[in-house]
This record gives C-alpha cells, sequence and structure tokens, in this order.
C-alpha cells in the first residue's frame, strides 16, 4: 500500500472513528443529567439486541458461503489461540506478570486473545476491499469470536481469574442461546441458503443496522478512562501481543497452510490485529476480573492501533 492509499485509509476511516469516540469521551462532561455508566449499558442493550442483529441479518442473508470466506474465522482463531499461550506464559510464568493479581492477569489474557473484529475491523476492511468484504468481519465475528469468548473466553475467567469469578456463573449454552446477534445470523444464513431471503426485509435491517458502528464508537469513547491512561509496561506489553504478535502469527499461519494467499487471507491478518474488544468489559464485571486493567487494554490498544495498522498492511504484502 503507497502512502498515499494509507494517508486516504487514515482519514476516511480514522477520522470519523476519532471524531466518534472523542464525542463519548467529551460526553460525560457536558451532559450530566445521565452517569455514564447507565447511559453506556442502555447504548450497549440497543446495540445488542436491535442494530447488531439487523446488520448481521443483513450481511448473511446475502452471502454466499465458502472455503474462502471460512478461513478468516479459522486463521482468526489459530491467532487468537497462540496468542493466548503467548500472553499465558508472559503473564503467569515470566517476570512481566509478576505481583499482579489472577484477577488483572486473566482479564489480560483474555482482553489479549479478542478484537473489535467487527466495529473496528468493518470499516477498514471495506475500504480496502470494498462493500463486500463486511461479509469478512461478520462471519469472523459469529463463527469464531463469540463461540470463543463464550467457551475458551469464560474458561480462562474463571479458571485462572480470582476464586470469586465462579460464583453465579450461568452455563455456557444458556448464555449464547440468549444473543440476538447470533440468531439474526443464523437466520439470515438459512434464508440465503434456501432462497427464501426477502429483499426488503434484507435492505430495512441493512438500513436499521448502519447505526451499529457509529453507535458503538461512541460507547467506546465513553468506556476508555482517559484520566488514567498512564503509560504502564504490562498493559502495553498486551497490547503488543494484540496489535503486533497477533497479526503476524496469523500471517504465519495462513503462510504455511493456506498458500496462495488471497483476500480472504488478507482479511483474516488484517482482523487479528484490531484492538481489544470493549466485551472484556462485560466479562470482567460478570466474573470480578480487573476492569480497570480490562479498560486500560482497551484504551491503549485502541489508540496504538492506528500507528500499529501500516505493519499489518505491510505484513499482507509480504504473501
Amino acid at each position: 500500500m503507497d502512502q498515499n492509499h494509507l494517508a486516504k485509509l487514515m482519514i476516511e476511516v480514522m477520522l470519523p472513528i476519532a471524531i466518534l469516540v472523542g464525542a463519548g469521551a467529551i460526553w460525560p462532561g457536558y451532559f450530566r443529567e445521565v452517569p455514564s455508566k447507565t447511559l453506556r449499558i442502555q447504548l450497549n442493550r440497543l446495540v445488542l439486541n436491535l442494530f447488531f442483529p439487523a446488520i448481521l441479518f443483513s450481511i448473511a442473508a446475502t452471502t454466499p458461503i465458502t472455503s474462502g470466506l471460512l478461513l478468516v474465522p479459522l486463521l482468526g482463531g489459530i491467532g487468537s489461540l497462540l496468542a493466548a499461550v503467548v500472553l499465558y506464559f508472559l503473564l503467569y510464568h515470566s517476570p512481566v506478570g509478576r505481583n499482579l493479581h489472577n484477577g488483572t492477569r486473566a482479564a489480560l489474557v483474555v482482553g489479549g486473545m479478542f478484537g473489535n473484529t467487527f466495529f473496528i475491523g468493518m470499516p477498514v476492511l471495506t475500504f480496502l476491499y470494498g462493500p463486500q468484504a463486511a461479509r469478512y468481519p461478520a462471519f469472523h465475528d459469529m463463527l469464531m469470536t463469540m463461540p470463543l469468548v463464550w467457551s475458551l473466553g469464560v474458561w480462562i475467567c474463571t479458571r485462572l481469574g480470582p476464586p470469586e469469578a465462579n460464583v453465579g456463573r450461568q452455563p455456557i449454552w444458556r448464555v449464547m442461546l440468549g444473543m440476538p446477534p447470533i440468531w439474526a445470523f443464523i437466520i439470515g444464513a438459512t434464508l440465503h441458503v434456501t432462497g427464501l431471503a426477502f429483499e426488503p426485509l434484507v435492505h430495512a435491517a441493512r438500513m436499521i443496522g448502519e447505526a451499529t458502528i457509529p453507535i458503538m464508537m461512541f460507547v467506546l469513547g465513553l468506556s476508555i478512562p482517559w484520566r488514567k491512561l498512564r503509560p504502564n509496561g504490562v498493559i502495553l506489553t498486551t497490547a503488543a501481543v494484540k496489535l503486533l504478535l497477533m497479526p503476524l502469527l496469523a500471517w504465519i499461519a495462513a503462510k504455511l497452510l493456506f498458500a496462495p494467499a488471497n483476500e480472504p487471507q488478507y482479511a483474516a491478518v488484517i482482523e487479528t490485529a484490531m484492538p481489544t474488544m470493549l466485551t472484556i468489559l462485560i466479562l470482567t464485571d460478570r466474573f470480578h476480573l480487573d476492569t480497570e486493567a480490562g479498560a486500560l487494554l482497551v484504551g491503549w490498544s485502541t489508540l496504538l492501533f492506528w500507528f500499529t495498522l501500516p505493519f499489518s498492511l505491510w505484513l499482507v504484502h509480504q504473501f
């Protein structure tokens, strides 16, 4: 990618995201009638139950499922698992994690495994590969991120976290079955496979779902603890694993296992380079982990992402 194209990416993708995140950051200082935590929770619910299912339905209902497309969640999963191994040894068996509470270690391992692959990944990939590239983050989220977060991610929280992480834990299947995005994706994919997709409904869902990314970028700004964003060796090390090492591991896996590479492999490498997902804050709250560490990782990885993204784009061009 030449410098002009990279600059265009930064302006067309980063500028609107930066404005929305900035709006979320300053909002609580000007509009105090609703506490920021309450606002964040309500907006998350709105996205989870309406806007996100709508956009996933519209994508799944119009996307043919191919072996190339399925490589994206597969490579993303490989990258996440390899990053988890590295983070486990760094945080539990090296001087990097010395004197850390298990709640902090578990939060950072999970946060370093999973990225904001849809809400930031989709604008980046659609800029690079066109509107049809929205299928990559959608299938990555539904076939890799969500199943792995609520299985292996929960296992890490409860087994490697503090003892209280097991208190009041719901069965994983019940959590998964209660998620509207999963059902919307399944229904959309089923309608496409059976040829029963109703175009006006798909169009309506697409229009409704357009609100998803702007709202979540605003929520991202609400969620980052801006006043506490001071350099922290452990947080920055975890962010480096997420932003630099994880895409490198995915690139190596793609190079070794799925040559010659084409667009799905490129998309998978870029997806693994996304900053830490916001869902880490839900997990840290639910399983009594270190919520502040999770929020700091979200903040630092999001800020550093725009400086590390060129590395991932360079990797893609080395296939």
